[in-house]
């Protein structure tokens, strides 16, 4: 059995993972899908967040547990997941990205979005430039364009705001530290939110040892959360190194 960390994407908290997370801890696995601050029910100010803040609370997350974890990141997670690997890597087993942004060093998620530029008006900026919001029906179109309509809302109803700057947060890694992880990529055939063409391009510039594709929407985690949660626990029953073998877990 493994140790899971999950980190959700934009707009949304830890409960966007609740499927996959029940399902892995019926596997036996343990699954930790924390808000990060200021998002989900975590109140913390938006203007006081930081891609590092973000970051070393999910590395110290990660050093309280008992075992190196499995790391899982979501859609804006990508950008998280890669930083906090780059400050615990030797309490991380592998990096997993679900259709989410793969950041190399120096750049900023509004970089790599800018390699395809696509429309944002479902996007509205707070009057003080500190949080974004997402046009509920729009999203609905963009991120779960191939989940059950329920199942859609009840997702979009708890999305709330996101921090305006994380566009214009830069990652920060190293090989030596961060380069040494390995990592996964879950691509989404059908994703309006990052179209499969940004995946590719991403995974071109920063390759992964393994890609895995889904049939699926931007958010597996509700349209086909059965199939992502087989495919985490199969990460976690092989180990994959640097180099990109793999074999069974010891």
């Amino acid at each position: 059995m493994a140790t899971f960390v999950l980190i959700h994407g934009g707009c949304c908290g830890g409960a966007d993972w609740e499927h996959v997370q029940r399902n892995l801890q019926h596997q036996g696995h343990t699954v930790l899908a924390p808000d990060l601050p200021g998002m989900g029910f975590d109140r913390t100010p938006l203007q006081s967040v930081s891609l590092e803040s973000w970051s070393k609370y999910v590395a110290a997350l990660i050093a309280e547990q008992s075992e190196s974890v499995i790391l899982v990141g979501h859609s804006r997670g990508g950008i998280v997941i890669s930083q906090a690997a780059e400050y615990v890597p030797e309490r991380v087993r592998t990096l997993v990205y679900v259709a989410a942004m793969l950041v190399p060093n120096g750049h900023t998620q509004g970089d790599i979005s800018n390699l395809l530029p696509r429309d944002i008006s479902f996007l509205t900026l707070s009057p003080d430039g500190v949080a974004l919001t997402v046009d509920l029906e729009q999203a609905k179109r963009i991120a779960f364009n191939r989940t059950p309509s329920e199942e859609a809302d009840r997702a979009i109803a708890q999305f709330g705001a996101e921090p305006a700057a994380c566009f214009t947060w830069p990652v920060h890694v190293t090989d030596e530290r961060y380069g040494r992880v390995p990592r996964v990529y879950i691509e989404t055939m059908h994703d309006n939110a990052i179209p499969l063409t940004l995946q590719w391009i991403m995974q071109e510039s920063l390759p992964c040892q393994r890609v895995i594709t889904m049939d699926t929407d931007h958010s597996p985690s509700h349209s086909a959360p059965k199939e992502l949660a087989a495919h985490l626990a199969a990460i976690a029953s092989s180990t994959i190194d640097a180099t990109g073998s793999a074999g069974p877990a010891q």
